[in-house]
């Protein structure tokens, strides 16, 4: 009995293995864990914090990723992955924020492109990643900086993010074409979900361009319904500026880079247009410049970003200019530690200086 028992364990096991072959399904754990230290001060806040810090270069997240391949081209893949705080423990970029707001998708792909359902990148956020040499450091990319993180706290925000509905859209479904040559688009659709009102949404495009030392992008969206959450697009009800009256956003980016070996170059300009019940209730007008510099084993980082605000909303008119110098060396594959030095100003307020030092890990 004993003998027959372990025949039908290894049958069964075997027909599992052999399943599995076929489908070819892979499920890993990934996440990446960024840790800085250093004094840090923006413009408008009271007093510089010496602070301990998560996510200097890239916000720390974990998750679940997976892949299956159907055959004949075509793969299903998902991606359930969460921010987290790093320094504290907690979960998400801030509190609030939802269980996996990173991503919490799933795909299907093959000849035809590839179509995603569920929480997902926002048309903006690959134009302004790639093509800044701070990638998505949310502390101290300029470009990254002006465009998504308020100054300040919720209580006294004084300079609000210019891109309104998160750098995340949930309820979204995504096409993205097949790869011509190194173009592709990705066309990006969210659901307002408010019954009766259909056309209360977000949408939104990019295209990429890739080939050899030249890279070029550009993005379109329309911004109507707030992230993670449902809510006001841009949320800073209790700013000085009732910024939270805004109910509707318009905003292109261009943008390029050219890697020269010695240095590779990058150039961005966006134009970012609100309407609440007065109309171009706020315009902001973003330039930004970097280079990245290959240099003893590392990277130097070098960016610039310019924004202009105007508007009936706005009053007298705002400016915000922050310059962010660093440097990146690789440990490894997987580690690389990093030195930055920012400066940041808002016409309405004092210069403000910064400086961390920080070590990132990917797994």
């Amino acid at each position: 009995m004993k003998c027959k028992f372990n025949s039908l364990v290894i049958a069964v096991a075997a027909t599992l293995a052999a399943g599995s072959a076929l489908a070819q399904s892979t499920v890993s754990v990934e996440g990446l864990v960024d840790m800085s230290a250093g004094s840090i001060k923006y413009s408008g806040d009271k007093a510089k914090t010496l602070a301990v810090n998560s996510g200097g270069m890239t916000t720390s997240w974990l998750g679940f990723k997976g892949v299956e391949d159907l055959g004949n081209g075509m793969k299903v893949d998902f991606a359930l992955t969460s921010f987290l705080r790093a320094d504290t423990g907690e979960s998400g970029r801030f509190s609030g924020d939802t269980l996996f707001s990173r991503d919490a998708n799933v795909g299907i792909s093959g000849s035809f492109g590839k179509v995603s359902l569920g929480r997902n990148l926002s048309p903006n956020f690959l134009p302004v990643v790639i093509f800044n040499p701070f990638g998505d450091s949310f502390n101290f990319s300029p470009l990254v900086l002006h465009t998504w993180v308020p100054n300040g706290n919720f209580a006294a925000r004084t300079w609000v993010n210019s891109s309104a509905g998160d750098s995340g859209w949930s309820n979204e479904i995504i096409y993205t074409t097949p790869n011509y040559n190194g173009l592709s688009a990705n066309f990006h659709y969210q659901a307002g979900e408010k019954a009766g009102q259909t056309g209360v949404n977000n949408v939104g495009m990019n295209v990429l361009y890739f080939n050899g030392p030249l890279a070029l992008t550009a993005y379109y969206h329309q911004v109507q319904v707030g992230n993670p959450t449902p809510g006001a697009i841009v949320d800073a009800t209790s700013s000085p500026i009732n910024y939270a009256s805004i109910n509707y956003q318009k905003s292109y980016f261009v943008g390029g880079s050219y890697d020269l070996n010695v240095a590779k170059l990058f150039a961005t300009y966006s134009n970012t247009k609100d309407d609440s019940s007065t109309t171009a209730a706020m315009t902001d007008k973003t330039y930004s410049l970097g280079a990245k510099v290959p240099a003893a084993g590392g990277n130097i980082l070098l960016a610039y970003a310019d924004t202009k605000r105007t508007g009936s909303l706005v009053g007298a008119d705002l400016s915000r200019d922050t310059f962010s110098g660093g440097y990146d060396y690789d440990l490894s594959k997987r580690t690389d530690v990093y030195a930055v030095v920012m400066s940041d100003k808002i016409n309405t307020a004092d210069r403000a200086n910064s400086v961390a030092v920080g070590i990132r890990h990917k797994f």
